[in-house]
């Protein structure tokens, strides 16, 4: 490390500048008026550690829900599409669909059959009262009679079923939304076939209520014991980094992926309205225990080639440049440091001087 040599004049009015001289090691840095650098201690502070994890966002599965229709058929007069935001009850698109007609005759059919069970019973009864039938021919009239009102039953509710009203049939079915909220994922289009039996898709639509939503990240197993289910969690998006959000904890996986040796640890946090699907955040954990950590003035961390340094007292008139990890900033113009020194150490308060003299040379 070089220095720079400054000629002092008495008329300058001030002591002169210390020579910075290079020692051959790129980590020190010799000077001849050590004293004109003050030093300060490293006080000591119990903080809980971190745990930085990176994750991305996910619907919550509870809130997801599909929209099926169990008769089969032709879609048409589609009135909504992926991303929208429909509300509960809204009319999403109609069937065209021959269950229906199937299951409307087969419903008059059992209307038919139970109007002349119940007159073979009435008959029956009115015959045994006269004696010209015997109370065994009475009873099978009456089961006859009561099957047919549970296959009208029956028929009847296919029908409610697959939506249709008895007393105003129509081969054409209209869907509407169970849930409201936004429509994830779409399956069908115009003259699509839908339907549970049919080839296309059982599922027409999903829709997920995203006013609450899951935020799953990778923890590494070492990591893991440091955290509990419960436990909150600062969450930082890349899309918006000055607007925090916290969530909290509702799930530690209990299988590891078996080449990652991480565990997927599921965030649960309320959706503020820019929170999308698939979006990348980091998760910031605080530990349950409390380590001790060095903190000195911010003015002594040096900032060079983006890493940071501090510079402690070495024997023979030197300083030692040591690399340091910054954590949080504290009040009063403090760095929290969560390694590299030790608390007790000391170091130089302010690195003004020696950041100068380095970036000179």
């Amino acid at each position: 490390m070089t220095a720079c040599k400054k000629e002092f004049k008495p008329s300058d009015g001030a002591p002169p500048s210390p020579e910075v001289v290079p020692t051959g090691d790129m980590s020190l840095v010799s000077v001849d008026k050590p004293d004109q650098f003050p030093l300060v201690a490293a006080e000591e502070q119990e903080a809980p550690s971190e745990l930085n994890a990176t994750g991305s966002v996910f619907p919550d599965v509870s809130r997801e829900v599909p929209v099926i229709t169990l008769a089969n058929g032709r879609v048409f007069n589609l009135k909504t599409r992926l991303d929208d935001n429909v509300k509960k009850g809204q009319f999403l698109f109609s069937i065209q669909s021959p269950d229906i007609s199937s299951a409307f005759n087969a419903y008059l059919k059992t209307v038919n059959d139970e109007q002349l069970a119940n007159k073979a019973y009435l008959r029956a009864e009115d015959l045994f009262k006269h004696g010209a039938i015997s109370q065994a021919m009475v009873e099978q009239a009456e089961d006859s009679e009561k099957n047919a009102k549970a296959d009208l039953t029956g028929a009847e509710e296919q029908l409610k079923v697959l939506g249709v009203d008895k007393d105003h049939p129509s081969p054409i079915v209209d869907v509407h939304a169970p849930v409201s909220g936004v429509i994830i994922g779409q399956n069908v289009t115009n003259a699509a076939a839908a339907g549970v039996s049919l080839s296309g898709s059982a599922t027409a639509f999903t829709i997920a209520d995203l006013s609450t939503v899951w935020i799953l990240c990778d923890v590494y197993e070492n990591d893991i014991p440091k955290l509990t289910v419960g436990q909150e969690a600062k969450i930082k998006l890349n899309a918006y980094p000055d607007k925090p959000l916290t969530g909290r904890i509702s799930d530690i996986g209990p299988v590891l992926d078996p080449s990652l040796r991480t565990a997927k640890v599921r965030i649960e946090i309320a959706n503020p309205g820019m929170l999308r699907l698939g979006m990348f955040v980091t998760a910031t954990f605080q530990s349950t225990t409390k380590n001790k950590y060095p903190v000195v003035p911010a003015d002594a961390v040096l900032h060079l080639h983006d890493r940071d340094w501090v510079f402690v007292p070495a024997p023979g008139q030197k300083f030692q440049r040591v690399e340091v990890h910054p954590g949080n900033m504290l009040p009063g113009n403090k760095q929290e440091l969560l390694s590299g020194i030790k608390p007790g150490q000391q170091v130089v308060s302010n690195v003004l001087q020696l950041e100068a003299t380095l970036e000179a040379q």
